[in-house]
């Protein structure tokens, strides 16, 4: 069975990431593993930077903390579950972490596929594709 999950959410759609952070619980109950919450804070473009507040980026990113945090209580797992906040691109972000993370599977959610994602591809279609670990992609 899988013994270190990660589970990446977008903390704009958590009720979104709900049945994935279910899914993952499951799991990790089951074969007694733990489970790691991944938020990934997109980077402020630089045509943007000038029209934003200074401590943008350290605000966005204790927000994102505190919520996680409120995320990993909300398990009742106990100190089997942890957090983290990365910053860059989503997908890349995603694999660097269960790379650091040594996961073993990626559990997320991804929408119902919409015609522009069938040619750009989406964040979830980059980490099945690319991931080193098995990926369960959860639909809403």
């Amino acid at each position: 069975m899988y013994q270190r999950i990660l589970v990446p959410l977008d903390l704009a759609e958590v009720e979104v990431a709900r049945p994935a952070i279910k899914q993952a619980m499951e799991l990790a109950k089951a074969s007694n593993g733990t489970i790691h919450l991944l938020n990934v804070l997109s980077l402020t473009p630089v045509m943007l930077a000038e029209y934003v507040p200074a401590d943008f980026d350290t605000n966005q990113r204790q927000t994102a903390e505190e919520t996680m945090k409120a995320l990993v209580s909300e398990c009742a797992l106990g100190d089997r579950v942890t957090s983290a906040v990365r910053q860059g691109g989503i997908y890349h972000e995603i694999l660097e972490e269960a790379k650091t993370t040594n996961a073993d599977l990626i559990v997320m959610t991804s929408h119902r596929p919409a015609m522009r994602t069938y040619f750009l591809g989406s964040n979830a279609g980059h980490v099945v594709r690319y991931a080193k670990c098995s990926v369960l992609v959860v639909r809403n």
